[in-house]
């Protein structure tokens, strides 16, 4: 006599497998999620610092008014929106590709009434804390924080992700 169908150690194999593809295929679909949302960080900071440049040449200065005295200043989102568009850029995101507001900083030298020499943006990653102090250069952690200080990322994600 012949049996039809299969046996329960057959189906739970096949579920088993089944299981392990998409186990797979998720870690990796939300590793390209968490990839793209700081490729579209990176670049946001990009066009923001871009924009921030060509007005800082336009008006020898970074800042508003050029009475900062205290290094390391925080430049709310309003007050850049305000410099920057629409001379200089359309519209700007204020946060970063989780979400998390960024971080607009001015330094100045302090107490010398000169206006700002440079300029910081900063996103602080996956976790949404800032930290500090910075190692410099690359990391492999979504969590960093992804700065942009004097023209360059001073911190970046690069490699193939840890975390």
């Amino acid at each position: 006599m012949r049996r039809n169908g299969f046996s329960v150690i057959e189906l739970l194999i096949a579920v088993l497998i089944i299981g392990i593809i998409a186990a797979i295929a998720m870690g990796n679909y939300f590793n390209a999620v968490h990839r793209a949302k700081q490729k579209k960080t990176m670049s946001d900071m990009r066009n923001i610092a871009v924009a921030w440049e060509a007005r800082a040449v336009d008006t020898r200065q970074y800042n508003a008014s050029g009475a900062i005295a205290l290094p390391d200043d925080t430049l709310d989102y309003p007050g850049l929106h305000h410099m920057l568009t629409p001379t200089y850029f359309r519209d700007f995101p204020r946060t970063d590709g989780w979400g998390f507001p960024l971080e607009f900083r001015i330094d100045s030298p302090v107490g010398s009434g000169t206006p700002a020499a440079g300029y910081a943006i900063r996103s602080p990653g996956r976790d949404g804390k800032f930290g500090d102090p910075y190692a410099g250069g690359p990391t492999t952690d979504y969590d960093c924080d992804i700065v942009y200080f004097g023209g360059q990322f001073v911190v970046w994600p690069e490699g193939v992700q840890q975390k």
